[in-house]
């Protein structure tokens, strides 16, 4: 946790903060053996980043107090990711990684080879995408909650959001056997889109590009879904 961020629930007067939850309480006591007086890095959800002094700590609450947050939050990656839902435990991986790399708008969606059993997880519940979203804003030190669509039907998807999607920026499909390698540092608007593991079956890369989309490829080693996830933005960012 190289940042605590501060939700309205946590926000009290008078430039204050209390923190009653046991994840984080856990984390200062334990990790950070924060005792009062302590300094500490936070920063207000969607807002500045900042320095507040740990005033008071116990078993059940933490209070903080800050003067001023002026540090504004890292730059975010000028993507929208569209990721094939991937089964749960990688899900939760998922959505931290990407966070703290930086995507901030993210479309999970069903493909053919996505179980379908996957759409019943706890892991989609709002609450729990809140947490693994935090998770990774914590670890990267920044502010900006992601924003995260579901879309359940891959037709669907094809009609009704890619379009709006690539009048926004470069479309770019990720899949084993295209002509063309990962464009290295770019910096304009981009849709990346990501398979489940398999891969998007030939139907949907054939749809997909005739939408508009470029293929591109990773070489020839094939890689799991959450490792080529940060492989690609990373070269791509």
């Amino acid at each position: 946790m190289n940042l605590i961020l501060l939700e309205p629930h946590d926000v009290a007067q008078n430039g204050q903060a209390l923190l009653r939850d046991q994840r984080r309480l856990t984390h200062l006591r334990e990790v950070h053996r924060a005792q009062p007086g302590d300094t500490l890095t936070v920063g207000c959800a969607n807002g500045m980043i900042g320095k507040a002094e740990l005033t008071a700590i116990g078993p059940d609450q933490a209070t903080l107090r800050w003067e001023h947050l002026g540090e504004p939050p890292p730059p975010a990656l000028p993507v929208h990711l569209v990721l094939a839902l991937p089964r749960p435990r990688m899900l939760a991986r998922t959505l931290e990684h990407v966070t703290a790399l930086g995507v901030k708008r993210m479309t999970l969606l069903h493909t053919k080879r996505v179980e379908k059993s996957y759409w019943q997880s706890p892991e989609l519940r709002p609450e729990k995408i809140h947490q693994h979203l935090v998770l990774g804003l914590e670890q990267a030190r920044d502010t900006v909650m992601p924003s995260v669509t579901l879309v359940k039907g891959f037709r669907a998807f094809l009609d009704e959001h890619l379009p709006a999607l690539l009048a926004q920026g470069r479309g770019l499909v990720a899949h084993p056997g295209m002509p063309h390698p990962c464009p290295r540092g770019i910096s304009e608007e981009t849709v990346l889109l990501i398979g489940p593991e398999g891969g998007f079956i030939d139907w949907e890369v054939e749809q997909l590009l005739n939408a508009g989309c470029e293929g591109m490829h990773l070489g020839p080693r094939i890689l799991r879904v959450e490792t080529a996830v940060t492989a690609l933005l990373s070269r791509l960012f």
